[in-house]
């Protein structure tokens, strides 16, 4: 997934390659050593799929399609005209008045080049697509398909390492607090994103979205991230109902044996 756009895309630096190289090696290293330990480390619901499978499959589309996309104005085929027109459909669905990617249409600067505006806003549109996608997929999971009782007992310290259950306040409030609070600050960052970076252009050196891979990883964070955050106030949500039936289950039992 690192290495698609390096592979399909010219490199701006002469050190760009081996960067890239190392960064997807090291990520290979870490999921690796997370999956074949049996001691938890940070990533989340390793024991509970699908979630991280929908997360590596959305942000794995969204480098996909964004690379064929930038891909099209370097050497043309037909599958990035393709993936081009199909981007411009989505793009003219979800760029209206105040919607996320109209806010990052309007982060470019002023002089920005129009084809430069366009691929930027057809790579906006296609990576929130795929985060929406993403997000509609792990909800049919919780609410069709019964995540994660379908998948066994659910161990909280390996599905939620960085989650301490002895730390004080009563878990199930905890867990709902977080849960809400995840889901509302990934519903504000798509838009708040964009605010501070304009923001930030007048202070810092801005970010050149002209380089190809420079836009795709931009474009791929800044969808990701909120979808990934609202995934994980919709599991610690899901988690918190759990607890809340067993206990009243548990609660029911005991009546009855006392009766």
């Amino acid at each position: 997934m690192m290495l698609t756009p390096a592979l399909y895309l010219p490199v701006s630096s002469t050190n760009g390659t081996e960067v890239i190289v190392f960064l997807a090696i090291l990520a290979f290293i870490l999921t690796f050593a997370e999956y074949n330990s049996a001691f938890p480390s940070f990533i989340e619901f390793r024991d509970a799929p699908p979630v991280n499978r929908l997360r590596f499959v959305g942000l794995m589309s969204m480098v996909t399609f964004l690379t064929l996309i930038c891909k099209n104005a370097y050497a043309p085929t037909e599958m990035t005209r393709f993936s081009y027109a199909m981007g411009l459909s989505v793009a003219n669905v979800v760029d209206f008045p105040y919607s996320p990617v109209r806010l990052i249409v309007l982060m470019l600067p002023a002089d920005a080049a129009q084809p430069l505006v366009e691929l930027v806003r057809v790579a906006a549109s296609i990576a929130y697509m795929a985060a929406l996608v993403t997000i509609a997929s792990f909800a049919y999971a919780v609410k069709l398909r019964g995540w994660p009782t379908g998948n066994g007992a659910f161990n909280v310290w390996t599905n939620l390492p960085l989650f301490d259950p002895t730390k004080g306040g009563d878990v199930v409030t905890r867990l709902q607090r977080d849960g809400r609070l995840n889901i509302c600050i990934g519903i504000l960052l798509p838009f708040l994103i964009p605010a501070v970076m304009k923001l930030l252009t007048n202070i810092l050196l801005p970010i050149s979205l002209s380089n190809p891979q420079t836009l795709i990883w931009t474009m791929c964070a800044w969808a990701f991230l909120p979808a990934s955050m609202i995934m994980r106030g919709m599991a610690t949500l899901r988690i918190a109902g759990l607890i809340v039936e067993k206990r009243r289950a548990y609660s029911t039992t005991e009546s009855t044996q006392t009766a």
